[in-house]
């Protein structure tokens, strides 16, 4: 997939079908409407290519709205599409000046200006241009005038996506990440960037690398201690992620986001990291000084690496209603967990 943040830049898409949204989890209902676009795409020998845009544009038209939760952030909706072997993946920057295209010049200047399409994949109910002034009549109106032709997504696979998105917010509030995943396809992902922290776990023998999330409408679970398979560099580890105020040590009440990784000892200060929650173990707690808490993490350690040991080798992104016609088989006599480390992709 090739992704694009520059309109000035963007190739020439050959029988471009394009579909617009902004894809925020990336879920189940999303990935019908990718499909779509794939397959028609296939039948007209052309690129599938999927818009989004960056900041949400709540963000930019509402600059004052403080309730704007996102799943995904612009980097991880960019990981998940991926997956989906789209052709590209363009992000538009939304600014002001482009929420101020009126119907006709969102028609003209950016889909037909830019994108030359030949089918615009889009919902019956999707609203363009200042005021939202356009709308699926007057795309196919323009239609004839400029080549393409509209294809409406059904409207039961609209209100899926908006139900699953609704059902996925109300679970990841209440911390229950194993459920939301039913309902992304996938594990629920948290990126960050590794920064320097105070090092207390290191001194109880549970060193954690505390995670700062760059996005602030970043949707991010209640506190606790949660499973988790951890990607640094290219490889996937097993660990437990703390969220929480750290109440045991008196002297700190900010808010940390930070995983201890088993079987690792490498300095990845500075480097991005992705998280994917896999399932909620236990609620924040205070506890009667570090011994304590030492002795409640090994208990945690122990029920993270149950989950994990049960949990796919791969996320239920991959369907076996469409086998591959060729396989790669690997034996493995080292183990589950040497195949889970090592080769997590696999199923």
């Amino acid at each position: 997939m090739k992704v694009h943040h520059d309109l000035n830049a963007l190739p020439e898409f050959k029988n471009a079908v394009i579909t617009i949204g902004s894809f925020d989890g990336v879920h189940k209902g999303h990935q019908e409407i990718i499909e779509q676009v794939k397959q028609l795409a296939q039948r007209c020998q052309g690129e599938s290519v999927l818009i989004t845009f960056h900041p949400h544009p709540r963000a930019i038209v509402y600059p004052k709205d403080t309730t704007l939760r996102l799943i995904t952030t612009i980097e991880e909706k960019i990981e998940l599409i991926g997956r989906y072997e789209v052709d590209h993946l363009v992000v538009v920057p939304f600014t002001v000046e482009f929420s101020q295209l009126n119907a006709d010049e969102y028609i003209e200047k950016f889909l037909v200006g830019r994108f030359h399409p030949r089918y615009i994949v889009i919902g019956y109910d999707h609203r363009f241009g200042l005021s939202r002034q356009g709308d699926i009549n007057f795309l196919q109106w323009y239609g004839e005038r400029f080549g393409y032709e509209v294809v409406e997504i059904e409207k039961q696979v609209l209100e899926d996506v908006t139900v699953s998105s609704t059902k996925i917010r109300r679970a990841l509030e209440e911390g229950d990440v194993k459920n939301a995943a039913r309902f992304l396809g996938h594990f629920f992902l948290l990126n960050g960037k590794v920064a320097e922290g105070q090092k207390i776990g290191r001194t109880i023998g549970y060193p954690t690398a505390n995670l700062e999330v760059s996005e602030k409408s970043k949707l991010v679970p209640p506190d606790g201690i949660y499973a988790v398979f951890l990607t640094v560099a290219g490889k996937r580890y097993r660990g437990m992620l703390y969220i929480g105020r750290r109440p045991t040590l008196k002297e700190f009440n900010n808010r940390t986001i930070e995983v201890n990784i088993f079987d690792f000892d490498a300095d990845i200060y500075g480097q991005y990291v992705m998280l994917e929650l896999v399932d909620f173990l236990r609620g924040d707690q205070k506890f009667n000084g570090l011994t304590a808490l030492k002795e409640q993490l090994a208990k945690d350690k122990i029920a993270a690496e149950a989950v994990l040991l049960d949990a796919p080798l791969i996320d239920s992104t991959f369907h076996l209603e469409n086998p591959p016609q060729v396989a790669v088989v690997v034996l493995n006599y080292n183990g589950r967990n040497y195949l889970q480390q090592f080769l997590p992709y696999l199923l």
